[in-house]
Order: C-alpha cells, then sequence, then structure tokens
C-alpha cells in the first residue's frame, strides 16, 4: 500500500512533472517506487567523506521491532524478504515490504529447556548457501548447520575441532570454491572463557572445505565475531570485538584459501573507550569492495585499506548489516530494531 507522500510524486511522475526533478532525486523516486516502499519512522544520521557511497541526506528508516539483541539480516532473493535473529530470543524473523516483521522460526537454536552451559540459546549471524539454503552459526547447539528456506531442515555442517565442541559459532561467509569461513568467539557460553564448558583454549576462526575438512585459519584474536571477503576472495575481514583491543584484521589467502599474511587494518579501541555505543561486530561488502562494518558508533564505512570513509548512526550499537532488495538498501539490526537505508554503491553478489 502506497503512502500519500508516494501517491503523490507517482502523480507528480505520470503527469509530466518530472522535468523539474533533477536527476539525482528522479532516480531516487523511481527506486522508491518501483520497490513500493512504505513511509516509516526516520532515527539517526550519516556523517560522509565519500557520497559516491550513500547521500549525506539519505534517511534511515526504523522498520521496527522490540528485541533482547537482533542479528544476522541475509536477504533471501528468490522470496525478496529479509531474515535476522534475536540471538537470546532463540528466533529467526521475516521482514517482508507489506508485510512487516513476522516470527518465522523458533526456537532457531537450542529449544528450552536453556541449557545450563549457555547464555544465549539461539542463531547468530546468517549468510547465503544456494538458492533454498542458509549457513547459520549456532550458539546453543554449539554447531554450524545449513537450513532450508522452504522446509526449515537443518543439515549440520561442523561441531567439533580435533574431538572438541566449539565455543559458540557466531558468524559466517561463503566463498565462490565453497569454503564457509567462521568465527568461534565464547559469547554463547556462559561465564564465557571461564566457563566449566569450553572445550578449545583458545577463540578461533576456521575454514570448512566442501569436502568437509576443517583448517584453523587464527587462534590469536579476543573475540573474533564479525566476518566478511573481498569481491575477489583474496582478503578476509575478521572483526575483534573486544573493548579494550577492538580492531579489525585482513589476512591474505593464498591458493587453498588459507592465510599468508595478517594485519591490522584498523584500531577503535580509542572509540569504545570515548562512550561510543558498539563493538566491532558483523558486516558486509560493496562491488568496489568498501566494508561495511558494524562498530563504535554504528555501521563504519571503510575502505578496503582501513580507511574511514563514512558512518551511518541509528543511535544505538548495529550488531549486523546486509545489503538486500536491488542491491541498493542497507539492512541493519541496530540492537532492539531492524533499520535499513537507501545506498548508491550497490551491495556484492547483486
Amino acid at each position: 500500500m502506497k503512502t500519500p507522500a508516494l501517491i503523490l510524486l507517482t502523480t507528480l511522475f505520470l503527469s509530466g512533472c518530472e522535468k523539474i526533478i533533477d536527476k539525482g532525486l528522479e532516480q531516487v523516486v523511481k527506486k522508491t517506487l518501483s520497490l513500493g516502499y512504505e513511509t516509516y519512522e526516520t532515527v539517526g544520521s550519516v556523517e560522509l567523506n565519500d557520497e559516491s557511497l550513500i547521500s549525506k541526506d539519505a534517511k534511515i528508516e526504523k522498520l521496527g521491532g522490540s528485541f533482547m539483541w537482533s542479528e544476522g539480516p541475509v536477504w533471501i532473493k528468490g522470496g525478496d524478504y529479509l531474515l535476522f535473529t534475536d540471538v537470546p530470543g532463540n528466533t529467526i524473523h521475516k521482514f517482508k515490504e507489506g508485510e512487516g516483521i513476522t516470527t518465522w522460526m523458533s526456537p532457531s537454536g537450542h529449544p528450552d529447556p536453556k541449557p545450563d552451559y549457555t547464555s544465549s540459546q539461539g542463531a547468530n549471524g546468517l549468510y547465503p548457501f544456494d538458492d533454498t539454503h542458509i549457513i547459520v552459526p549456532d550458539h546453543g547447539n554449539r554447531t554450524l548447520y545449513k537450513l532450508n528456506v522452504e522446509t526449515q531442515a537443518k543439515t549440520v555442517l561442523a561441531e567439533r575441532f580435533e574431538g572438541k565442541r566449539f565455543n559458540s559459532p557466531n558468524d559466517a561467509v561463503l566463498s565462490k570454491t565453497g569454503i564457509i569461513y567462521f568465527t568461534d568467539p565464547p559469547y554463547g557460553l556462559s561465564d564465557q572463557d571461564k566457563s566449566e564448558a569450553k572445550e578449545i583454549s583458545f577463540n578461533g576462526v576456521y575454514a570448512l572445505y566442501p569436502d568437509g575438512a576443517l583448517a584453523l585459519v587464527d587462534n590469536r584474536l579476543t573475540r573474533p565475531n564479525g566476518i566478511a571477503l573481498s569481491p575477489d576472495e583474496r582478503t578476509l575481514y575478521v572483526a575483534n570485538s573486544d573493548p579494550d583491543d577492538a580492531k579489525w584484521m585482513a589476512y591474505n589467502l593464498d591458493e587453498n584459501g588459507m592465510p599468508d599474511e595478517r594485519k591490522e587494518i584498523l584500531n577503535v579501541t580509542a572509540d569504545v573507550k570515548a562512550g561510543e555505543p558498539g563493538l566491532p561486530d558483523g558486516m558486509t561488502v560493496d562491488q568496489k569492495g568498501n566494508l561495511y562494518a558494524t562498530g563504535p558508533g554504528g555501521v563504519l564505512i571503510l575502505s578496503p585499506a582501513g580507511e574511514r570513509l563514512g558512518l551511518i548512526r541509528t543511535g544505538t550499537a548495529i550488531a549486523n548489516c546486509a545489503f538486500g532488495d536491488d542491491g541498493y538498501t542497507l539492512y541493519m539490526t541496530s540492537n532492539d530494531f531492524l533499520a535499513r537505508v537507501r545506498t548508491t554503491a550497490k551491495g556484492l553478489h547483486f
């Protein structure tokens, strides 16, 4: 259903008044009308060094929700809808234009009663696998599984490293060669690193190969969290969400998909200490290789080298983000609500 504002824009457009609209606004009107967007409350602000990525006047829409901690947005192209998680709420929610936010799957992780070893039993980050499946890191069951979005059937992909149970798989990304990279911090464990249920001494980054082989990418990060690949898949990015060492790492990958070089590209510990809300967490990439990395302040837009290009603020900590719609919409799981903003840059894989 179009709002009065969109009806007015439609009337102006069809009556030939488009001549008085500048080309930039005309494109925005066309995109908005083609998507059939409704009007939502707007929040936050955009701070920019580069308007080729997003307009400084872009409106951040609050799409709703009252979640405990929203996470893991993933766009389902075949159905034109977004799935995202509420980790403590043990639920996967769905957002579809015209339908709003609905419960899509519950439980998303370990069913009730909640095991003593876990602080949050739900699924976390989500990532596309193929046309009918997504990858799901599961805190409560301490596994990485594949989920059929048509039947909600689960297939376990990995649950142990060298015979020991994972801590609580958190976020994942899939390469064109079929390698799934994922992070395994202790956030899903009660008492985290001090948990008696923790079987692996470190908090790792892993590579799961199509044949089922599992390799350790890095065991030196204190809180490995969000993870992403560059468009050419030669660089793996990992966020470290430790408030005392808040940073993003870049790993140069060899022909086997394993790192041969490791470097820090941006450290934001000072921003965290200054009181900016949020920590380095989930992220996504546009077609030019720029990172949209959730962190202190909101979503930091970074060059591949870690240069700050902009900041999207919703007024609260943002856990994760993903492109959706036609590739020019950035969806953001912003603490207890879902938000989105239109961009000028196009998301990877669109």
